[in-house]
């Protein structure tokens, strides 16, 4: 008797092999199928703001800068780290007569509190901006709502619209499907570690997908009338 290779056995052996890259074969293609699908609306955001982001120092003119409101500080009466510096970024602005008014858009009855009213009263008490070139949406609930908002009741066709660079593109792209002519301009973020723009980049990259699906069943803003 042959102590050999059993011919049989490594035939079988030889079907398993290549059953077993066939399925990792599939695998594969199945996991790239489901990022792709995943990643589509991110990249939709991404690449429709592309000639619409801009530094403060270099942003275009506009009538309008609106502002995107984020939790305010513990107080309930201050702005937190990056709110604040989407509130003195627009400030610039209008120091610079890059725009001329602005529009505050957030959540009047958030969790940490009335994002709309912290913002007005930064912007005038701290920021010295002329309460009549300030005016407060209260039910800017989030990014789409603000933009819907903004073209349909407060009818601005132009503006500059501010918020941190993980955000940035979404928010641009949001706008601008909803016939808002809009350029971005990237806010302070001081004080904002690594890992905190890395948990809101990633964040912002899911927030994507309901972005895109808001957009495309031309949704209504939660709330339909001026605050």
């Amino acid at each position: 008797m042959s102590c050999g290779r059993s011919p049989w056995l490594t035939g079988r052996h030889r079907v398993g092999w290549v059953r077993l890259k066939a399925t990792r074969r599939r695998l594969v293609i199945a996991v790239g199928a489901v990022i792709v699908l995943v990643s589509a609306p991110w990249l939709w955001t991404t690449i429709s703001a592309q000639g619409h982001l801009y530094d403060a120092s270099a942003a275009p003119t506009a009538d309008v800068v609106i502002v995107l409101g984020t939790q305010v500080a513990a107080d309930g009466r201050t702005p937190e780290n990056r709110l604040a510096g989407r509130l003195r970024t627009a400030a610039a602005l209008v120091t610079s007569g890059k725009a001329g008014s602005v529009l505050v858009s957030g959540d009047g009855g958030g969790d940490s509190g009335d994002e709309a009213s912290v913002m007005t009263s930064y912007l005038v008490d701290e920021l010295k901006v002329p309460k009549d070139k300030v005016a407060a949406d209260p039910y800017g609930l989030d990014t789409y709502d603000t933009c819907k908002r903004a073209k349909d009741l407060y009818g601005i066709d132009r503006a500059l619209i501010v918020t941190q660079s993980y955000h940035l593109s979404r928010a641009v792209t949001v706008c601008r499907s909803l016939g808002l002519d809009v350029d971005g301009v990237r806010a302070r973020c001081d004080g904002c570690g690594k890992w905190l723009l890395a948990e809101k980049a990633v964040r912002d990259y899911f927030a994507s997908g309901k972005a895109a699906w808001d957009v495309v069943r031309q949704r209504p803003a939660k709330v339909t009338t001026a605050g």
